[in-house]
């Protein structure tokens, strides 16, 4: 059944309606075969930006929804809840348009947003290295500056729509002094040079492309430099905050989905005479998964609502990606148990739900991470 709502404006309940028809009727049917088949739905980011739902945070005057994350975060999730892999493709997008939007000069905006948000575009996030996943700073890839332009050679690790992106927000080194000589560039998708190795063979979200990134050689202009040099670390945890929410709202789609579901079998398959939903033991696993997932919402909601008023929530953002990606690990290996035997066979969807949802606990900064950024923000 689909997750009861509490939604600030009418203008966002029509929002979530379309959203919801999209999810079923353009989402839903197609993802287990291309999932199958390791298929990246391309097809489906243009509907999704032809739809207006590419760019809901950012603003109007770009071609932007001008949505709250509030909003924006439960139309990711009703994505998600249909097709995780275009609920994370979704997510990186908006993340990898993040920098521009919020430390972009007026003329890079003029000049970029429009066609990012338009929704032709397509956007990857290039920070993570073979040896510089949890810590940033370290990583290597570099950019020299060479005239009015940068040259950028180096390997970014497990980057998203790898190939695929018309555009990636890359961080590189412009300086040896450690984190602070970290800057952020917006460089273009297909430029001579830039090359994608073979996607990664993963457990789960085999229609999203993850891929080495290699920079050789790649001319990347000197007005797409977004703020100082030196900023770009700062601009990427930024951009983290505001992607762990994102990955919360995926997590708790997952999660919504798989105990759909799970009280949809429970419902039909009977043993003993009588619905296996009715015997008391299955009956506490359901209401615990449902306590998981609301309780999950209600998180990354609440971190939500701190960004859109401007308040801090680097805190807030770190405990919803921990609660929201091991709810979504645990709720979709009790919806597995809940079918039985039939839920560790491809012909019921909770077993992919089971493998999609392993790898939550890990982007975005893995969940070990999470707790180190929370447990320094309460040091503070």
């Amino acid at each position: 059944m689909p997750a009861e709502r509490l939604l600030p404006t009418t203008e966002a309940e029509d929002l979530l309606a379309l959203v919801r028809e999209i999810a079923r009727d353009e989402l839903k049917p197609h993802a287990a075969e291309a999932e199958e088949h390791a298929r990246f739905p391309r097809d489906r980011f243009r509907l999704l930006g032809r739809s207006g739902l590419l760019g809901l945070p950012y603003p109007e005057r770009f071609g932007g929804g001008e949505q709250p994350y509030e909003v924006y975060l439960q139309a990711l999730e009703e994505i998600a809840s249909a097709w995780m892999s275009v609920g994370v493709g979704l997510s990186v997008h908006v993340m990898s348009t993040y920098a521009l939007a919020t430390f972009g000069t007026d003329a890079q905006k003029e000049r970029h947003l429009p066609e990012i948000l338009e929704g032709e575009l397509l956007g990857g996030y290039a920070l993570s290295e073979s040896h510089a996943g949890s810590d940033a700073g370290a990583l290597s890839t570099r950019a020299v500056r060479t005239g009015d332009d940068y040259i950028v050679n180096g390997t970014k690790a497990w980057i998203t729509h790898a190939g695929a992106a018309d555009f990636y927000t890359l961080m590189a080194r412009t300086a040896d002094t450690g984190g602070k000589g970290v800057s952020c560039f917006l460089a273009p998708g297909h430029a001579e040079g830039l090359t994608a190795a073979q996607p990664e063979r993963k457990m789960g979200l085999t229609g999203s492309i993850t891929a080495q990134l290699r920079f050789e050689d790649v001319t990347v202009e000197g007005d797409r430099l977004i703020a100082a040099e030196g900023d770009g670390l700062k601009i990427a945890l930024s951009a983290l905050d505001s992607g762990r929410l994102g990955i919360s709202a995926c997590a708790v789609g997952l999660a919504q989905a798989a105990l759909d579901e799970a009280v949809a079998y429970a419902k039909q398959r009977t043993q003993f005479g009588r619905a296996i939903i009715d015997f008391q033991g299955l009956e506490f696993l359901l209401a615990d998964m449902a306590a998981a997932v609301e309780s999950a919402r209600a998180t990354y909601l609440s971190a939500a609502r701190r960004r859109d008023r401007g308040l801090p929530f680097t805190r807030q953002a770190a405990i919803a990606k921990l609660v929201c990606t091991d709810a979504a690990m645990k709720v979709t290996t009790d919806a597995v148990q809940v079918l039985g035997g039939a839920g560790y066979t491809r012909d019921f969807p909770v077993e992919r739900y089971m493998r999609e949802a392993k790898v939550l606990q890990i982007f975005e900064g893995t969940n070990q991470i999470q707790r180190v950024v929370i447990g320094r923000e309460l040091r503070r």
